[in-house]
């Protein structure tokens, strides 16, 4: 972080180069004139997943004004939007719709204060904390430059408005569909995500794994409940689920390839209800991180080798062994293309600068984008990055020794014009080199 938020201080040296070129004058002219109040809109009106309707509306109704061909409901709430332009490729923007279940504490004049109750009916407070609010926004902002500037590219843009990608389940839900099937097939898929961990100003890439398998594993381990001033009679499962707990830690620290990566967190153990009662189970849930998919078997298979065998150990009846349930489906991991990933990255750097565009590590998060490259079709996806914080912001909390909020904190307020005006700039200029009048084939 200290490195990047030193490069921060080049970037408004080199801000200088740009300061005449005209689409970067079209995009701040456009935020001023409509995208930030577009963003506020949106900011202060967040739906939860599969709940986006509303949103969902406003998003088709901006795009459908700009030209493009927009097709509602696809998914649940998921909108796909076409302008075709001549001959050429089929390049495909994504943007995500929906926000957290978190209660604002901002403090922004638009901030939200809406309540939501999301699909299983619960009532909560709602916020768009992962700044999908932002995303939106440069999509709308995108898709305005580029109908203005069809002379300058040709052949096919498609662009989705996605739900539930909080819940992993979105990309999948219009892909099942017909997303490849009843719209043009996209011959490369691109996003970008606002980052609360990097400066404004700043843009991240990954080439590669980029973002984690994530999967979520309940273990319900049984036991033989008994009286505690008696446990010989029985066979305790919160003992055994200590002993579990601590042995899946060696899944990672004994079992996957020093050079690779695996994270196994157990967030949560619940089992008994007083001092003296030995329960019959307790519930455990995990968290499971990984790249490759061998590894993703490894650490599955595992947690289900190790359940068992300390059960076993503990003198649990077979019919008594642990159940061991994974959730489906899984968030895939995000694999950049490296091709398309070189090419994008290319376009923003000749456009901000290489101080400004900056190869980040690959993270344990995910997000289910992912899915647009894993189906038989194998289209080259590309995920970058957006600096969403103030650099005096980052600065200010660093030296306090602490980390400035982020993507789903409760105060996370990113720098909205730094962070759409970029992305906008990015995604626009991304498009334009892909769908190149010269280089159309």
């Amino acid at each position: 972080m200290r490195l990047l938020l030193a490069s921060a201080a080049a970037i408004a040296l080199s801000a200088g180069v740009f300061a005449q070129d005209d689409l970067r004058d079209a995009i701040q002219s456009d935020y001023s004139a409509n995208l930030e109040s577009l963003y506020q809109h949106f900011h202060a009106n967040p739906e939860l997943s599969l709940m986006e309707v509303e949103t969902a509306a406003r998003l088709a109704s901006e795009i459908r004004a700009l030209g493009f061909e927009v097709t509602e409901n696809v998914g649940g709430t998921g909108i796909v939007a076409v302008m075709e332009n001549g001959e050429g490729p089929t390049l495909m923007l994504r943007a995500d719709m929906d926000g957290l279940p978190i209660e604002e504490n901002t403090g922004l004049d638009y901030a939200s204060t809406v309540m939501g109750t999301d699909r299983r009916g619960l009532e909560s407070h709602v916020m768009h904390a992962c700044a999908h609010d932002t995303h939106m926004t440069a999509l709308v902002g995108a898709a305005r430059q580029l109908a203005e500037r069809r002379e300058d590219w040709s052949g096919t843009l498609v662009l989705i408005g996605q739900p539930a990608e909080e819940l992993g389940l979105g990309a999948q839900m219009m892909l099942d569909d017909g997303l490849y099937e009843r719209f043009p097939l996209p011959d490369a898929v691109v996003s970008f995500h606002t980052f609360g961990a990097i400066p404004a100003g700043m843009i991240g890439y990954v080439p590669g794994f980029a973002m984690a398998n994530v999967d979520s594993v309940d273990i319900t381990v049984r036991g033989i409940g008994a009286h505690g001033s008696t446990p010989h009679v029985g066979r305790d499962p919160i003992l055994l689920s200590a002993q579990i707990i601590t042995a899946l830690q060696t899944l990672v620290s004994r079992e996957v390839n020093p050079l690779e990566s695996g994270v196994v967190t157990v967030g949560a153990i619940n089992g008994g209800t007083k001092h003296n009662i030995i329960p019959d189970e307790v519930h455990l849930q995990i968290t499971v991180r990984s790249y490759s998919d061998a590894n993703r078997e490894l650490l599955l298979s595992g947690i289900e080798r190790i359940a068992r065998g300390q059960a076993i150990s503990a003198g649990i009846p077979e019919d008594r062994l642990p159940i061991v349930e994974v959730e489906e489906p899984y968030t895939p991991a995000t694999y950049n293309d490296p091709d398309l990933t070189a090419s994008g990255v290319a376009v923003l750097q000749e456009r901000f600068g290489s101080l400004a565009v900056r190869q980040l590590d690959p993270v344990m998060g995910g997000e289910d984008f992912s899915r647009y490259g894993r189906t038989e079709e194998d289209i080259p996806i590309f995920m970058f990055w957006v600096g969403g914080t103030p650099q005096d912001t980052l600065i200010e909390y660093q030296s306090r020794g602490q980390s400035a909020p982020g993507n789903h904190s409760a105060l996370f307020a990113p720098d909205a014009e730094s962070s759409i005006t970029m992305a906008t700039e990015g995604l626009t200029a991304i498009a334009l080199d892909y769908l190149s009048a010269s280089g159309a084939e």
